[in-house]
């Protein structure tokens, strides 16, 4: 998808009312500013950001959107945003995203991504004014068997930790609820999309490689590292947000030709070791080193995991545009401004702008 058809596909959020969920998470925060620079009405509903320095505080996205605090767990809250805002586009981001902490709180991770998902998708049921919905998941949905090819929108789903099992599960009510709702309803598109592992600024949450590298170098710590030789489809934020958009301005003009599972991956050689990323990383920064730490009993995580995008690409023309070493560049440069004074706000609009003229 080259810059002409990016521009045109993603003028048709301009003045339109968008819902999203998660929007203090970090995909969440940065779509809604990617949203309001083309110019829609937003409105994000999610609990409050964890920390300080999340992105959405460094944005003081709540100047900028119309946000509303709340639980997807909580239906009645839930369904007043939507009765009350009426929205025309819905993103769902809202989840409990962290494989170690699914450990540590299973209810949690099933009652957020399983029940919240459902609450979600009985707010869509009901609210005559959607036109075209974006649900998203992730590649963990798969019942992952450390082959070497990628998974393909059909495959198996599964998982053997909590919060792969609740995306898994998620993608069965969505299915579900397509099936029984959704076809036979006019003018409503709606997806579910899978993406790999997302990094850029802004991102501080805990056990993430991007984060954990960036707090080591800031304090002139090596960087550890538990899975060194796990492989991940790294990809920049904005590759799959813009997966997420030209499929939602597609649903919205052409529901049933659309409507169904979409993967959003980055190219193979993209597909890279922790090692690798963290390596990298330091590579950016101008200093640091990386470090295996010692061998801990940790709870199971994949090895080897990637996405099969055939389908995106030649059905929807989207493809990725930044290889391995830009998105890392590119990354490493938000975290590297931020920490030098620049506005958050500043530097994340101006990396959608290159991204958009990529």
């Amino acid at each position: 998808m080259d810059r002409m058809v990016m521009h045109q596909r993603l003028s048709i959020f301009k003045g339109k009312r968008v819902l999203v969920t998660g929007d203090t998470g970090f995909k969440g925060s940065w779509l809604c500013v990617w949203l309001r620079q083309l110019g829609a009405d937003v409105v994000g509903f999610a609990l409050p950001p964890k920390r300080d320095n999340d992105h959405f505080n460094l944005l003081q996205l709540d100047q900028v959107i119309r946000h509303i605090e709340g639980d997807i767990r909580d239906l009645p809250a839930l369904r007043s945003a939507f009765e009350q805002f009426q929205p025309e586009f819905l993103f769902h981001l809202a989840a409990q995203s962290l494989v170690r902490y699914s450990y540590e709180e299973p209810k949690l991770t099933f009652d957020t991504n399983v029940a919240g998902s459902v609450n979600v998708l009985e707010c869509v049921r009901t609210t005559p004014s959607l036109r075209a919905a974006i649900y998203v998941t992730s590649d963990k949905c798969y019942r992952n068997k450390e082959w070497l090819w990628g998974y393909r929108e059909n495959d198996e789903l599964g998982g053997r930790d909590p919060y792969s099992a609740s995306k898994a599960a998620a993608e069965l009510i969505f299915s579900a609820y397509a099936d029984s709702y959704f076809a036979q309803r006019q003018g409503l598109g709606i997806a579910s999309v899978r993406a790999g592992n997302v990094i850029g600024g802004g991102d501080w949450a805990a056990d993430r490689i991007v984060p954990d590298s960036i707090k080591s170098l800031q304090q002139r710590q090596p960087i550890l590292l538990r899975n060194p030789l796990s492989t991940r489809p790294w990809q920049h934020v904005l590759e799959p947000l813009s997966g997420y958009l030209s499929l939602a301005s597609k649903l919205y003009a052409d529901p049933r030709g659309y409507s169904g599972s979409w993967n959003f991956g980055p190219r193979v050689e993209s597909i890279r070791t922790v090692r690798d990323l963290a390596q990298r990383i330091v590579e950016c920064w101008g200093d640091g080193k990386v470090e295996i730490a010692q061998q801990q009993p940790t709870p199971h995580e994949a090895r080897l995991l990637q996405l099969n995008c055939d389908k995106a690409i030649q059905v929807l023309g989207w493809a990725p545009r930044w290889d391995f070493d830009r998105t890392v560049d590119i990354t490493v440069q938000w975290y590297r401004d931020v920490t030098n004074g620049m506005a958050a706000r500043q530097v994340t609009s101006r990396q959608i702008e290159q991204y958009m003229e990529s």
